[in-house]
């Protein structure tokens, strides 16, 4: 028995192929699948093409999974079968017509008519691959059409479960099986898997970017570099409307918080558009600061505020914050040093229509935090205001930098202290590669402003940046001891219990 299956497995490994050709790119080999062949499972076929193995190895080595069913996941299925071929391995310049291969499944002859009806009984047997039709057209028969089965369930007739044979019996659709030769293309290959197969084995593949508008920002390793052009390229040709790709080759570290970029393919214009939370702008991303991971963010701050409420944003950018929050009544001053950032704050304020409720600068922080921002606290938590008061709230998104900016705070008001309910809150950003990151930033903080945050402050994990490294929020109110001169321990004026002061 072994040798007739070995001899059998022979014939059909090594027999020549008949290719015909449909007009959906569709290689055939008409012919049924014989008795004494229907044991040998068609993904066995392109599987030892693949791994080059000599037949009566490999058939000894699956005989034992092959008398019931291959028991692979779908991913490694996938990675064997549906996997570009070996040889383009190391490829550094996109070479499409590279990724050609053929494939044998098995499909199933039905008339046209019945198609709808039978697909919703054969889910299970069918081809699950996207980018390939699972339904196509017979080129030997117009009235016909032929479903793709799946070569790791679909071996022969026997193969189909009950079920299916008997919606196949009342539609008097024959269950025997033919085997076709597809031949997949780059196109039906996803960014990921290609990128798999080019890139040295056992290396991390980037598949994943941040989209802004027509671009896709890429921050590539060292071992993917020799590939950049080709990975540019890939994500190009693999997601639609993006036509440029960039990869950051320095951290964001200089004043104006932008980062120097290389166009790996696609078109140079870095003058982009991008919807977020349902607001527009507008922006050149090679010039200013922007990262679409932050969207929830905005909307968490958003939130938080009240129509009425005053917010202060020290580091804007273009108006993720500021926008919104106008948006939402509330009186907003918006600053940004960078007067690349300014121009387009001014610009995307005028393009959501709140031009008029926002306040913009072009200042460095801290002297916008000493200048107006105290100007304004001045005035609303002065003594002479009468009309109620609302929260006033501070947002320092300047992860790198923003605890340093916290001195600003320190005696920054004269006279008598505002009641504690009228304290600024303030949502400050920062970065943590500790252990304890929320105990860290406070600490951070605390230290910055002489006092302990750690019993009076929130601390919300905004996202990971990079392995080990947070990027966190503290939310606060400032201590009236550390904001008004002249203030002592004494905090009888306040609610709650004093605030223990820090060795600096």
């Amino acid at each position: 028995m072994v040798f007739v299956l070995m001899n059998t497995f022979f014939r059909i490994l090594w027999r020549p192929f008949r290719f015909g050709f449909s007009r959906r790119h569709l290689k055939v080999e008409s012919c049924g699948i014989t008795e004494s062949e229907s044991s040998i499972p068609l993904a066995w076929v392109s599987l030892i093409q693949k791994h080059n193995r000599a037949p009566g190895i490999f058939l000894s080595d699956q005989r034992k999974r092959f008398s019931t069913m291959p028991e692979i996941e779908t991913n490694q299925r996938d990675s064997e079968l549906f996997s570009p071929p070996s040889d383009v391995r190391g490829m550094t310049k996109l070479d499409r017509t590279a990724f050609k291969k053929t494939l044998t499944v098995p499909v199933l002859k039905v008339k046209k008519e019945i198609v709808n009806k039978l697909m919703r009984s054969l889910k299970r047997a069918a081809l699950q691959r996207p980018g390939i039709k699972r339904v196509i057209e017979d080129p030997e028969d117009e009235e016909s059409r032929l479903i793709m089965l799946d070569p790791y369930k679909i071996f022969t007739s026997d193969s189909f479960e009950k079920e299916e044979l008997s919606i196949l019996k009342q539609l008097n659709v024959s269950p025997q099986i033919s085997k076709y030769n597809l031949e997949l293309t780059y196109e039906n290959f996803k960014s990921e898997e290609i990128l798999r197969a080019v890139l040295p084995e056992g290396q991390d593949v980037t598949s994943g970017f941040s989209r802004v508008g027509h671009i896709a920002h890429l921050n590539l390793r060292d071992h993917q570099l020799p590939y950049k052009h080709l990975i540019g390229q890939v994500m190009i040709d693999k997601n639609p409307g993006i036509t440029s790709a960039v990869n950051k080759i320095n951290n964001i570290d200089n004043t104006y918080r932008n980062f120097q970029m290389e166009v790996l393919s696609g078109e140079g214009n870095m003058m982009t558009k991008v919807r977020e939370n349902n607001y527009t702008f507008e922006f050149d991303f090679s010039k200013v600061y922007w990262n679409p991971r932050l969207s929830t963010e905005h909307s968490r701050i958003t939130e938080l505020l009240k129509p009425g409420d005053v917010l202060f944003d020290v580091f804007a950018g273009v108006g993720p914050f500021a926008i919104p929050a106008a948006k939402k009544n509330c009186t907003v001053f918006a600053n940004d040093l960078n007067p690349e950032s300014h121009k387009w704050l001014l610009h995307n304020c005028k393009l959501n229509k709140v031009d008029q409720k926002v306040k913009v600068f072009n200042l460095d922080g801290k002297d916008f935090l000493q200048g107006p921002v105290r100007e304004e606290l001045m005035q609303r938590l002065g003594p002479l205001s009468k009309e109620r008061k609302h929260s006033v709230h501070i947002v320092m998104n300047l992860p790198a930098k923003a605890t340093e900016f916290l001195s600003a705070f320190k005696s920054l008001l004269d006279g008598q202290p505002c009641g504690s309910e009228l304290l600024p809150i303030v949502h400050c950003y920062s970065f943590s590669k500790d252990a304890n990151p929320a105990k860290d930033v406070q600490q951070q903080a605390g230290t910055v402003l002489g006092v302990s945050l750690e019993a009076c402050s929130s601390v919300h994990l905004v996202r990971n940046v990079a392995p080990n490294k947070e990027m966190l929020c503290i939310t606060f109110q400032i201590p009236a001891a550390v904001l008004y001169k002249n203030q002592t321990e004494n905090q009888e004026n306040h609610d709650g219990p004093p605030l223990k002061r820090q060795r600096t």
